[in-house]
């Protein structure tokens, strides 16, 4: 054998074993290699709309928590007004309560004066009659003489006030 005549042969096995790869085995193997770059594409294209729905997601949890603390802000400033009404009204109801027991105390010393100026009198007119009896030597009549002792007793309180 010669070896152009082997060389040959082996030149034709080649080519026709290239030429069915190439035939049916190699559109096999660009369809597999293709099919797995557009996965690789889908997947890349997925994970890029996954991290803007993440951006999205953040943004509007950002503005919901601002928007909640603007709203815990106001119900607590809410809060500290309508304690402060109830404080002020809590005041002036004291105030008024207070108003009013001193009122009643007020009152109730004016009477008490009064009763005192009436016993202070009364006993003022028993002693004047007392003492008119002793310089008199004799006993006065205290329902004879009424008026001129209410008269009596009417100048001692104008004197007295």
């Amino acid at each position: 054998m010669d070896i152009n005549l082997t060389f040959i042969i082996q030149g034709l096995a080649f080519f026709a074993v290239a030429w069915l790869v190439m035939k049916f085995g190699w559109p096999h193997i660009m369809a597999a290699i293709e099919e797995r770059q557009r996965k690789i594409a889908e997947g890349l294209a997925a994970a890029d709309n996954a991290q803007k729905n993440l951006a999205q997601a953040e943004e509007k949890v950002a503005e919901e928590l601002k928007a909640a603390r603007a709203k815990a802000n106001e119900i607590i400033e809410q809060a500290h007004q309508r304690a402060n009404q109830i404080v002020d009204a809590a005041k002036a109801e004291a105030i008024a309560e207070g108003s009013r027991q001193k009122a009643l105390v007020e009152t109730e010393i004016a009477a008490s004066a009064n009763r005192a100026r009436e016993d202070l009198r009364k006993q003022v007119s028993t002693l004047a009659v007392a003492g008119a009896e002793k310089l008199l030597r004799r006993e006065i009549d205290a329902s004879a003489h009424k008026a001129l002792l209410d008269e009596l007793a009417a100048q001692l309180s104008d004197e007295a006030a």
